[in-house]
């Protein structure tokens, strides 16, 4: 099968496949002519599958989907702008979590939520690892308090800078600072010299929190567990991640304990206008 087929009886020639292709590999030879594939545009490609998605009448097939494949979306099923601004506001980071596991289900439904995040490229680089064993996560948490102990020895100036000391006197008594008690946590990695995946891993973290949180989740971002999972070797091997693959960030998620009422003030945007 070639890239893409278009019914010429289905299409109405409005060209929108031509415009919305970001490799700019399909064109119209002529006015209300049916669009073709450019000249060495195959392997230009970057199936994101615009052509098809954009195509109103559902005459674009690409080689990789076709228009009976994919959800249809219309404005009704989106919220409104007033309702997307609440969620968007309204989030909060959970540091307090119920001592509840969360279903597979539900873990499994965030990872196929985030996995529809922008890529570069649409080279989808972002795999993840789910901890979805309460002692693992303990333990886990564990780790990175074993790599601060290391870090307030070998560099104490930075360990106090982070605060190395308190965290690790707060899990002497009993209180996880890192992962903060939560149940669960998700690390987003990807091949380390993608060049794309650290900001594919952000943006995707970023959709997977705000999916927790539309369903009733919480979510909080592991920074200290991003940290030491790129500089502490049981850590990393605790993990257990492919070869040559690297964690690009991690997620605490969890029920969260209690309920925030109310968006806390955030201070006015600086912007230059141009």
């Amino acid at each position: 099968m070639s890239l893409f087929t278009i019914d010429p009886e289905k299409c109405n020639r409005c060209g929108m496949c031509v415009l919305e292709c970001p490799a700019r590999i399909i064109a119209a030879r002529e006015p209300k002519a049916v669009p073709v594939l450019v000249e060495g545009g195959e392997a230009r490609c970057i199936t994101c599958g615009h052509c098809v998605a954009v195509c109103a009448p559902g005459a674009f097939a690409h080689r990789a989907m076709r228009p009976g494949e994919l959800e249809e979306v219309t404005r009704r099923q989106l919220p409104s702008p007033a309702q997307a601004e609440r969620l968007l506001k309204s989030r909060r980071s959970v540091r307090s979590y119920k001592n509840k596991p969360v279903p597979r289900e539900l873990l499994a439904k965030l990872i196929d939520i985030a996995r529809y995040a922008p890529s570069g490229t649409n080279a989808q680089p972002v795999q993840w690892l789910v901890v979805e064993d309460p002692q693992e996560t303990k333990r886990l948490a564990g780790l990175v308090v074993e790599w601060m102990r290391k870090i307030i020895k070998t560099s104490p100036e930075l360990a106090a800078a982070l605060r190395f000391d308190h965290m690790v006197g707060a899990w002497i008594m009993g209180i996880d600072v890192p992962l903060r008690g939560a149940p669960h946590v998700i690390a987003a990695h990807a091949p380390k010299n993608q060049p794309l995946a650290e900001g594919s891993s952000y943006i995707a973290l970023a959709y997977l929190e705000l999916a927790a949180y539309s369903l009733g989740l919480g979510a909080c971002w592991a920074g200290y567990f991003q940290l030491a999972a790129a500089n502490h070797p049981r850590l990393q091997e605790a993990l257990g991640l492919p070869d040559g693959h690297r964690c690009f960030g991690a997620m605490m998620v969890g029920y969260p304990r209690h309920r925030f009422r109310r968006i806390p003030l955030r201070n006015e945007p600086k912007v230059i206008w141009r």
